[in-house]
């Protein structure tokens, strides 16, 4: 029969480890049972006897001086010199980058070559000596001990605490027994001597790189199970198996120490005493991280250049760490001839913590300096591209177009990491990227069967092909919401014709593990209900209904009182169900539609929360100057109205007074600021937008349990309809039909507003080089114009579309497709230039309705909160479609007195709350106790006698209008605004007569 017990897991992984693994079984007799104390010294947390074989069998000469200096008592005076160091620097440093004792330099691991042809260095790294220790008693106090402990050369490094679920224990007591029983003043124990601790039973695995009693904060390393958290169960193997069979090989634990593991120092500045306070992370790579490198490796060593990568991994993925050890290991790849895979490295991000974060972990792995460079101008760049540097980072737009200065790069290769991957990937800027790169292949060889073509032709031709792939460039594309341009460009191809992602981190594992917060948990949407009314009743003019409507609702959308009255309820929910959490440090973002919502909205939170007397503060972020005309023309920059430059607004909003931070198109996307636990959004969002904005608020900190959206202006379906297909995996469905361009083409020239003569006469004109040839280009595509003016307007507004949907589609599918068509290239150019050229047509709107209706009313409903739910299906997405349009429709007219009734009818109270809201303001207003309250009392004495009747009148209610009490004493905020508006009501009536 089998024995299930504990100690037969541990057994089962050390015979793999040892049987097929070559590693040495220590601390054990003949039958491999533990012995206590054989071959670990408790004092120095070292096997000494190891360790010192491995230096006297790899380094003669320097074991032979060492004992010349310490006679009998080397092996003990080498350890202990050792142990200094362990406890000084830690394992990682040591093992790196050995010990000096009295002039020797000790080498204490060697990595292994990048190169298989460097026979020495080969054989010097299969010299390391791999053990494993069972019942490791650790403390020279008492007789603890942990139940495994893995050795490289007699040093600690990974320790282990195995729990069979068969016995009734699991993961979660071995990761309780490392958090109450492991002490890190336990010399195994301390930070960075042993390098990870690993919790595992037969299904899961945790680690942590430092034990801090119950701060000990646990990592899940676990493989991933339909797409969330958790492993897939394997057919005659424990769900664990990955951990002994792959991650605690040989190989791969001496390349997590040589290539992944290095120590990240986080820098804050203390904001009362203005001191800087570091803090070291020992970082080990979590499964995914290690697995997508790999895997990225050993793809790009196989295949050379020339490929592209989707690694689709959600935000919680610590996708800045993968990027850093993806650049830093293809910077050294080699392929299985030896030939390096890839001369430069080029990781092009908007993240400038980036930057930082590559040069500290490379440096760490590197011991030549510049290795890294950072590009800030063209010159940085055109220096960087031939000097050594391995890895470059720089922005897109930083890349000019400087074909004709590389030189020296001829026979070059590139890796290029793409951080947040997204559409832009197939404009202008990516072809001058392209274009720099594509120099090398043609300043050495020149196509023979090229050389009769024209030099105009081979020019436009050679545009186009600096569009499409690059045999000597790989993209590496790391993102969390890949679109369907970003899937067709970089996704892998599939055998049914979809694009799929290299590898997949989903949003759903993120969340399931822990590592971001589901931001769709507690989701209340809000709706406004208000009534306009016509000031003149004796004149009713007529006006364009559309345009009539659409500045109706701007101005209720802009009105001073519909502002406040929603800051007011912000700012009351933020004080009463947030401000409390995250240990009282918990803070709002309000996401507004416009420049010049922000600064109403600002204003209004501001003078709200000076009312009211609240400590807090609110920040505004936007761009430019803002100019409110119904204030007097007053003008508005960010930095005027927060009292601080905007460079400082990050910094700012991390201090403690400040809560709210209002923002129009700043901060949606790549903000983190984990104490954000609140968003209001005013603004229609979808796609990739809702995603990022929303995702603002799933950053993880201690104490932060959940978080809160109050949205007004979107519905629950359009959210869920945005997030669901970054939830768990996407896919697109089929590539783009290349032919859309030809189409196009046909229907832009069926216009008669240019033909191939202008294009062609265009395209000459513009490779000429001749700066003269200016005023001749701009007077061709004038010509177009005017053609353009002489359309009628439904055509003018078709044509401009169609035009633009040209210039989008060739950038993009120029990049799919190699067509050798010269006449697409010049095309693209002509149109390109020429909707610049197009005058912007603004619509008329008929503002003098603005000075004929009047907010009669206005009141804002809040709707249950609850989660939005999101399936575990692969999302599908669609390629890009032909381009269709029906014109513009035409905008009947109506009476205002009609177009007012129909906006009522939509936005205004449901006809029963009406209704009953008429009777109970009847009620309200024959109570002559009310009438006399507010004749004879100040203004608040008066409310708080109206607020006492009110609560008496809703309850005499509740018998005959029950389903009109039930909703205003489950929406508080609508029950406040209907009572705010009724007293208004009263008082302006009562105190007038």
């Amino acid at each position: 029969m089998i024995d299930l017990k504990e100690i037969n897991f541990e057994q089962y992984i050390t015979d793999y480890l040892v049987d097929k693994n070559s590693y040495i079984l220590r601390g054990a007799d003949d039958k491999k049972r533990p012995v206590k104390d054989l071959n670990y010294d408790r004092q120095l947390a070292l096997d000494v006897d190891l360790l010192c074989d491995f230096i006297e069998k790899t380094q003669p000469k320097e074991w032979k001086r060492l004992k010349e200096i310490y006679g009998q008592n080397v092996k003990e005076s080498v350890a202990k010199r050792i142990d200094q160091e362990l406890t000084h620097v830690g394992a990682l440093e040591v093992l790196r980058n050995g010990v000096s004792d009295r002039g020797v330099q000790i080498n204490l691991m060697y990595r292994k070559p990048n190169s298989g042809f460097n026979r020495e260095a080969q054989e010097l790294y299969e010299q390391n000596i791999f053990s494993v220790v069972r019942q490791v008693y650790f403390s020279p106090k008492d007789e603890r001990s942990v139940d495994m402990v893995l050795f490289i050369n007699g040093i600690p490094v990974v320790t282990l605490e195995l729990k069979n679920q068969l016995t009734g224990q699991t993961v979660e007591h071995a990761k309780h027994q490392y958090k109450t029983d492991r002490q890190p003043n336990d010399k195994l124990f301390n930070f960075k001597r042993a390098l990870v601790h690993f919790a595992v039973d037969n299904n899961l695995a945790f680690m942590t790189t430092r034990i801090n009693g119950f701060k000990t904060f646990f990592f899940p390393f676990n493989k991933g199970f339909n797409n969330g958290a958790g492993n897939p169960m394997v057919k005659g193997k424990f769900a664990t198996h990955y951990l002994w069979e792959d991650i605690l090989t040989k190989d791969s634990l001496a390349e997590i120490i040589s290539r992944f593991m290095h120590v990240l120092v986080e820098k804050k500045k203390d904001p009362i005493t203005g001191r800087t306070n570091k803090n070291e992370i020992l970082l080990f790579p979590r499964y995914h991280q290690r697995d997508v490198v790999r895997k990225l490796i050993d793809d790009a060593s196989e295949n050379g250049a020339g490929k592209n990568y989707l690694i689709q991994h959600s935000a919680g993925s610590g996708k800045s760490n993968s990027i850093a050890w993806t650049a830093h290991n293809l910077s050294d790849l080699h392929d299985i001839n030896d030939r390096k895979v890839f001369d430069k490295i080029i990781i092009i991000t908007d993240r400038r913590v980036l930057d930082r974060q590559l040069r500290d972990t490379v440096s760490q792995f590197e011991q030549q300096r510049d290795v890294v460079k950072g590009i800030t101008s063209s010159a940085e760049l055109k220096e960087a591209l031939q000097d050594k540097t391995k890895i470059i980072v720089s922005t897109l737009q930083k890349f000019p177009i400087i074909v004709e200065e590389m030189e020296g790069l001829q026979g070059n290769t590139f890796a290029v990491i793409v951080d947040e991957a997204h559409s832009s990937q197939s404009g202008e800027s990516t072809k001058a990227l392209k274009q720099t790169l594509s120099k090398l292949e043609d300043a050495e060889e020149e196509d023979e069967t090229n050389k009769a073509i024209d030099p105009e032709t081979q020019f436009a031709l050679d545009a186009q092909a600096a569009r499409g792939k690059l045999p000597h460039v790989s993209f590496f594309a790391f993102t969390a919401t890949p679109k369907e341009k970003t899937l067709e460009l970089f996704g892998e191809k599939q055998a049914n014709g979809q694009y799929t992602p290299f590898s997949l981190y989903s949003m759903k594992q993120a969340i399931e593990e822990g590592f971001i917060i589901d931001v769709l948990q507690n989701y209340t949407t809000s709706r406004m209900y208000f009534e306009l009314a016509q000031k003149a009743k004796d004149v009713d003019p007529e006006f364009e209904k559309r345009k009539a409507y659409k500045l109706a609702l701007g101005y209720v959308d802009l009105h001073e009182h519909g502002i406040e009255k929603k800051a007011e309820l912000m700012v009351e929910h933020f004080k009463m169900q947030i401000e409390h959490t995250v240990e009282g440090k918990a803070k709002a973002m309000i996401v507004t539609k416009s420049r010049l919502h922000a600064v109403r909205y600002y204003l209004a939170v501001r003078d709200y929360l000076a009312r009211k007397g609240y400590p807090i503060k609110p920040i505004v972020a936007f761009s430019g100057t803002v100019i409110d005309k119904d204030r007097g023309g007053l003008e508005y920059t960010e930095s005027s109205l927060n009292g601080f430059p905007e460079t400082q607004t990050t910094d700012k909003f991390n201090e403690d007074e400040y809560k709210f931070l209002i923002v129009a198109n700043k901060y949606q996307t790549g903000f983190d600021q984990p104490k954000l636990t609140a968003m209001y959004v005013d603004k229609k969002l979808g796609g990739v937008a809702a995603v990022q904005t929303l995702s603002r608020l799933n950053r993880t900190m201690h104490k932060k349990e959940n978080v809160f959206v109050l949205d007004y202006a979107n519905n629950a379906e359009d959210i869920q309809k945005a997030f669901q297909p970054y939830y768990t995996s996407t896919i697109l469905s089929e590539s783009t039909d290349p032919n859309l361009l030809y189409n196009l083409r046909r229907d832009l020239y069926n216009y008669g507003i240019f033909g191939k003569t202008e294009v062609d006469e265009h395209y000459s004109l513009l490779v000429s080089g001749d700066q003269s040839n200016m005023s001749v280009v701009a007077g061709l595509l004038d010509k177009g114009v005017q053609n353009w003016r002489d359309l009628d307007e439904d055509d003018q507004i078709e044509f401009r579309e169609k035009l633009g949907d040209f210039v989008r589609k060739y950038t993009f599918i120029a990049q799919l497709f190699e067509f050798g068509d010269a006449d697409l290239e010049k095309m693209y150019e002509y149109c390109r230039n020429l909707k610049k050229k197009l005058p912007v047509t603004k619509e008329e709107l008929p503002k003098e309705v603005l000075e004929q209706i009047d907010l009669s009313s206005i009141a804002i409903s809040k709707g249950k909160t609850y989660p939005i739910p999101l399936g575990d299906t692969p999302s599908v997405l669609e390629p890009m479609q032909p381009y269709g349009t029906g014109g513009k429709q035409p905008d009947e007219k109506e009476r205002l007195s009609l177009i007012i009734k129909s906006i009522n009818e939509r936005f205004g109270l449901p006809e029963d709350m009406e209704a009953d809201g008429l009777a109970l303001v009847s009620r309200l207003k024959s109570r002559e106790d009310v009438v006399k309250a507010i004749k004879n009392n100040p203004k608040g004495a008066a409310r708080t006698h109206f607020d006492g009747v009110l609560r008496d009148e809703l309850m005499k209610m509740f018998s005959e209008r029950a389903d009109f009490y039930k909703k205003l004493d489950e929406d508080i905020a609508l029950r406040e605004t209907l009572a705010d508006h009724i007293f208004e009501e009263l008082y302006r009536t009562s105190t007038s007569e």
